[in-house]
């Protein structure tokens, strides 16, 4: 399993990487009552981040009873639920579209625009769950 690799990581790097696994967990549990703010997303991130920095932290944030679930549920094929895909299509676009707006530069929008769209296939072909 991916929390049984053996980390050896430069101690800058592993900071960096808790840092951001806390900061996702802190808006991922946010997003749980705003819903304005995805949490799924954010939770995928702190894994990721904890995975490679933290096998003490991974497993706790993959174990705990109330977010682990969001984040099992990925891992393990069931997919993503249907507020989670919305909420991440719905903020990426309206993020990209203010930044095509404020950002004149013809290829930078165009390599923003082609980021969303790839990002929104991906999004969208995960499975669906209730």
């Amino acid at each position: 399993m991916a929390y049984e690799v053996e980390i050896k990581r430069n101690p800058a790097i592993r900071f960096a990487l808790l840092a951001i696994g806390w900061l996702s967990v802190a808006l991922g549990v946010i997003g749980i009552f705003l819903p304005v703010l995805p949490t799924t997303p954010f939770l995928l991130l702190a894994a990721a981040c904890f995975v490679r920095s933290s096998r003490r932290f991974y497993l706790w944030l993959v174990l705990h009873p109330r977010l682990g679930p969001w984040i099992r549920d990925y891992l393990e094929g069931q997919g993503l639920p249907r507020k989670a895909k919305v909420y991440a299509l719905g903020l990426m676009w309206s993020s990209i579209a203010l930044s095509c707006y404020l950002v004149p530069l013809p290829w930078a929008r165009a390599f923003m625009l082609t980021s969303a769209v790839l990002v929104s296939l991906y999004i969208l072909k995960q499975k669906t769950r209730r």
